[in-house]
């Protein structure tokens, strides 16, 4: 009797050990292989564009904007500037973006910019709106991070989170982060991030053709 419920009790916990193994697996179909120490250490450092699909957070999409210092949370600022109302203005050096509603007022977000040689400066226009974009990673990024998928479909665990405006004809965006703790730094390879309650904020209150203006660091790479 005491055999039979030792076996009974074994055969439960490797029937649930085998559940939670197959559902990592199915979530991601990299679980099996598990990141190199180089990945995980790149991914640590700069979160966005060394990111690899093993690290991804597989959570439930969750608003986080309360996980964010209190001078990155979304507020109305007094703001004088020449910029019509409408105008999104990326204060590159602050890490901060602002959303001209006139008359000296902004809406302001916190932001995370472009690491060292990665930040640039100049004129846009929105070009293109995007609800959980999907992420192809360019041919250059790709250059420099062979690692990384070639394609991620949108959803929680993409890297672009939960919205996209893309600038122009570059290959920057504004765009969501599932790793709010970056905001405020310099991590990207020159796209603009915010926390996923705040680009939905914006992406509610812009439309294609919305001109941004975005200000230089003291080094930095002009786009045309």
């Amino acid at each position: 009797m005491f055999t039979s419920s030792i076996s009974i009790r074994s055969v439960a916990l490797a029937a649930f050990a085998g559940a939670v193994f197959t559902t990592a697996a199915s979530a991601n179909p990299l679980f099996l292989l598990g990141p190199t120490d180089r990945q995980m250490d790149q991914a640590y450092h700069q979160p966005y564009h060394s990111y690899a699909p093993e690290t991804r957070s597989s959570a439930p999409f969750e608003l986080n904007d309360a996980e964010q210092p209190a001078r990155f949370k979304r507020q109305i600022v007094d703001y004088p500037t020449r910029e019509a109302p409408g105008t999104i203005i990326i204060d590159t050096p602050h890490t901060y973006l602002y959303f001209v509603l006139g008359n000296g007022r902004a809406v302001r977000y916190g932001i995370g910019v472009g690491r060292e040689g990665f930040t640039w400066s100049g004129v846009q226009t929105i070009t293109k709106k995007s609800e959980w974009p999907d992420w192809t990673p360019p041919p250059e990024m790709l250059g420099r991070q062979p690692y990384l998928p070639r394609f991620m479909a949108g959803g929680p665990g993409n890297p672009l989170g939960a919205r996209a405006m893309y600038l122009g004809g570059t290959v920057y965006r504004i765009h969501g982060t599932n790793q709010p703790q970056t905001i405020g730094g310099r991590v990207s390879s020159g796209c603009i991030r915010m926390v996923n309650e705040d680009v939905m904020d914006l992406y509610s209150r812009v439309n294609v053709g919305t001109k941004v203006v975005v200000l230089p660091m003291q080094q930095h790479a002009s786009v045309q």
